[in-house]
């Protein structure tokens, strides 16, 4: 069992460099971006962990389905097909389907999130 406790969360984070270094694109910055995979690896098809990155907006395709849950912080994120945005605080959770764009602005210095994600194809997928 793997916890992520919101109020005692000061796990040591990899450096993952900037939204470029993980196949996104900074619109402002610049952003530094860190993480842990503590579960499966991105060669696999479902692994999960934490991710945080600093204030800022950068884009990304989603390169596989996620579910993630914000630990601290506060994130804007906008589906640039729709154009909806919807802002998440600590505790706020989103599903994001492969393939979708999505605008992130970052609203506080830091924001962390804890994720699964899988690059599985879904039956039944409902959009």
């Amino acid at each position: 069992m793997h916890s992520y406790i919101t109020q005692a969360q000061q796990t040591e984070l990899a450096d993952w460099g900037a939204p470029e270094d993980i196949g996104a694109e900074t619109v402002s910055g610049p952003i530094q971006c860190s993480g842990s995979i503590d579960l499966g690896s991105t060669e696999g098809p479902v692994f999960g962990g934490l991710y945080a990155a600093t204030r800022g907006v950068y884009r990304v395709v989603y390169p596989f389905h996620e579910h993630a849950t914000v630990m601290q912080g506060e994130v804007e994120l906008t589906d640039e097909r729709t154009g909806v945005s919807n802002l998440y605080r600590q505790g706020d959770s989103w599903l994001i389907k492969k393939g979708t764009p999505v605008r992130w602005t970052i609203k506080s210095d830091r924001v962390l999130k804890s994720y699964l994600a899988t690059t599985a194809g879904l039956e039944g997928d409902r959009n």
